[in-house]
């Protein structure tokens, strides 16, 4: 469904207050709800799984979700870089209608007290308001406590970083060997713990399920690995001696490995916490990446990694499972998307999308479940770095890059090395005119921010 940016604000207003703060629904219970655990990994790559294609990397408990459920083969995320995606996944909505999403990636020079609208209705407040306890572990990325805390977009509590990376150890980012950020927090509270991040968030998760109650959670699981710093369980000695948590020169294939290999382990306690309280029946688990990988992931059979909007780099795993409502061994060929997510999760826990806000991501809950066939869609991207633009609709994408149209027919070639565009001229100008009247109703990017060798092409755009 297109939404042009005045409908589109527009219908956001009561509603989105409404859902953001828990109002205007009949006296939510929760009851007869499934629980929710929504998985993300940061920076993994398509083929970083063993069930899609990793030569070195065993990933056994991950690989289980689908296995007992579904796997999409045609998972997207709405950026190839982290925190555009999560406010696409906050959101329900294309990252471009808001400031915060314009920012590729948030950092330290992107405007003070940025953050999505704490108006706007979100993945975490919209369960809330259905009658969900909510909770976020791992990364946030979205703005800084207390104005745009976890807290103040829906969720109840939260236990994660702040920032888009920390050291494993140290839980904070590294500059000039000083920790820098606020690092590690709990609710809006910087705390100090030890242990290696990943198993901290684990084991968070696993409390979670533990705790009593009727009331059905909803619990965003977002891993920082396996992103930078590259450390692994037994490099607690050497997070001390790193200069900046970038880690540029470090790194290696066999790290790499421990890193995705330790998430794992920790989705398989999360799995057994499930089994060992009787709650797996009653779940939900979904199981994705913020986008494509980055140097040392593997992406085939696509091209490209983090950065780029090549497949490698907007191509991501996601894998889904409901006992009792999704056949295991389930497999689609549905292109789904990171703002999908918010629409899905809320149609599948019984609410109504429709009184819950105006997103761009759609309810593809028929098509997890197996009640509905794969459907076609258009998807658009664009990112400022080399002056980059997509779109996918159907079978056919194109692709702006470095300043260079491609046409590319991704059924018969997502490899993305057969360009069709002197074959096809008429579809190649068609697609290129309708993403510019998609861009249109985006915000611009601020100037500047494009390099010298593309700004000319795209002076009309933006």
């Amino acid at each position: 469904m297109q939404v042009d940016r005045r409908s589109f604000m527009g219908g956001v207003g009561a509603l989105g207050a409404m859902a953001a703060s828990g109002e205007g629904h009949a006296a939510p219970t929760g009851k007869g709800r499934p629980n929710i655990i929504f998985i993300m990994a940061d920076d993994l790559g398509y083929a970083d799984l063993s069930c899609t294609g990793s030569h070195h990397i065993r990933t056994p408990a991950i690989d289980s979700i689908g296995a007992q459920g579904i796997q999409l083969r045609q998972g997207y995320a709405n950026s190839s870089i982290c925190s555009p995606t999560r406010t696409a996944l906050l959101s329900g909505c294309y990252q471009y209608r808001f400031p915060v999403g314009v920012e590729e990636p948030l950092g330290p020079a992107a405007p003070k007290d940025i953050g999505l609208p704490v108006e706007r209705p979100t993945i975490a407040s919209v369960m809330r308001a259905v009658g969900y306890r909510t909770k976020l572990i791992g990364k946030w990325h979205l703005g800084e406590p207390p104005k745009h805390s976890p807290l103040r977009h829906g969720y109840d509590e939260f236990f994660g970083i702040v920032e888009g990376a920390a050291d494993y150890f140290r839980h904070h980012m590294v500059m000039g060997k000083k920790d820098v950020g606020i690092g590690l927090t709990e609710g809006d509270t910087p705390i100090a713990r030890n242990g290696y991040l990943t198993d901290l968030f684990g084991d968070e998760a696993v409390k979670t399920i533990e705790q009593p109650g009727d009331k059905p959670f909803f619990m965003s699981l977002h891993f920082n690995a396996p992103h930078w710093p590259w450390e692994g369980r037994e490099d607690a000695a050497v997070a001390p001696t790193l200069d900046a948590s970038f880690h540029y020169n470090g790194g290696s294939l066999a790290k790499y490995k421990e890193m995705v290999e330790a998430m794992d382990q920790n989705v398989a306690k999360l799995l057994a916490a499930l089994d060992r309280t009787g709650k797996a029946d009653n779940t939900i688990i979904i199981f994705t990446s913020d986008n494509g990988g980055e140097r040392f992931s593997e992406t085939w059979p696509f091209t490209g990694i983090k950065g780029e909007l090549l497949e490698g780099g907007i191509r991501v795993p996601l894998l889904a499972r409901w006992p009792g409502h999704i056949a295991p061994g389930s497999r689609s060929d549905q292109v789904m998307i990171s703002m999908d997510f918010l629409p899905t999760l809320l149609a599948m826990a019984g609410g109504d999308v429709a009184k819950a806000g105006t997103f761009d991501g759609i309810d593809l809950s028929a098509q997890l479940l197996g009640k509905a066939a794969p459907f076609d869609r258009a998807l658009y991207w664009r990112f400022k770095a080399n002056g980059q633009a997509a779109l996918r609709e159907g079978d056919w994408k194109y692709l702006m890059l470095g300043g260079k149209e491609h046409l590319f027919n991704l059924a018969q070639d997502e490899h993305e090395r057969a360009d069709l565009v002197k074959d096809d001229p008429a579809r190649l100008r068609a697609m290129r005119l309708k993403w510019d009247a998609w861009n249109a109703g985006m915000l611009a990017y601020p100037l500047g921010s494009f390099s010298e060798d593309v700004r000319d092409h795209y002076a009309d755009r933006y």
